[in-house]
């Protein structure tokens, strides 16, 4: 985590990492996991009376401080939300209710329609954006960063209801809906429209890592020397494919979301994190 090149970042002690790690642990508009080593045979137990459940189940465990050693550590990857901003905005019910406005904050409602409820039509739409770093050169070009944005995603599919309830909590906390005699927060809906990476133009790896997985890239190179790559669609996919409790582990992508896309999930597992081994 010392090295500015790989994380275009200041170096950071491994005590200053922590503290990050823990800051963004809390945020309710950020999701963040350390990528360590793949796990072999001797890191995983099974639990007995527990099997899978069609590959998302829990039927195994692995056991923190072992698994997630310090010396396994080689990167990071993260999700960052925010809302989502594209002049065109629209919503899927304005056929017979007219047209819609959108707010700067991704706020959706109607603008037009007799007798409808604003605050039942309200849906707030935010973007995701991934961001994967392998810090540890000795672990690049393993197929630890495709790995890592493809469980990413496994979880997305998953996990986005609740996912998308935190980011509500993000909202409502900054002050900007829930507001008395305003749009109440308990009548909003949030919804995920797209996942970015933003990408500097000259690394072809991780180029060529969000291809496979159906991202595109969306404009020219910026200021920074940076490209956008977009997984459009992404949100309804991901809503589609089932969310927690679902039993459903993802699938081959369909529609715009990576139409042509190496982003079957199906093989994704969660485990158990047992913390039981750790010293007190």
């Amino acid at each position: 985590m010392k090295d500015p090149e790989a994380t275009a970042s200041e170096p950071l002690t491994l005590d200053e990492e922590y503290e990050n790690q823990q800051s963004w642990r809390t945020s309710h508009d950020k999701l963040t996991f350390i990528v360590c080593q793949a796990v072999d045979s001797s890191h995983i137990s099974p639990i007995e009376g527990i099997s899978g459940d069609g590959g998302s189940g829990s039927g195994a465990r692995v056991y923190a401080g072992e698994a997630d050693a310090p010396d396994r550590m080689v990167g990071d990857i993260n999700l960052f939300l925010t809302p989502w901003e594209d002049g065109e905005n629209c919503h899927d019910d304005d056929d017979e209710h007219g047209a819609n406005t959108a707010s700067p904050d991704g706020e959706v409602h109607p603008s037009s329609g007799l007798g409808r409820d604003p605050a039942a039509s309200a849906v707030s739409y935010c973007n995701g954006e991934v961001d994967i770093m392998i810090a540890d050169h000795d672990h690049r070009g393993k197929g630890l960063g495709i790995s890592a944005v493809s469980a990413l995603l496994g979880f997305m599919r998953r996990h986005l209801p609740p996912i998308l309830a935190e980011y509500g909590k993000a909202q409502e906390d900054g002050g900007q809906h829930g507001r008395e005699g305003g749009v109440g927060a308990r009548h909003r809906r949030y919804e995920l429209k797209d996942l970015v990476a933003k990408i500097n133009a000259s690394n072809a790896g991780s180029i060529a890592l969000f291809t496979r997985l159906g991202f595109k890239q969306k404009g020219k190179v910026n200021y920074f020397g940076e490209i956008e790559m977009v997984l459009e669609g992404f949100g309804a996919l991901a809503s589609s494919s089932g969310g927690a409790g679902s039993g459903t582990g993802g699938g081959e992508a369909k529609g715009d979301a990576g139409a042509d896309a190496d982003t079957d999930t199906a093989d994704y597992q969660e485990l158990v994190y047992d913390r039981s081994r750790l010293s007190a």
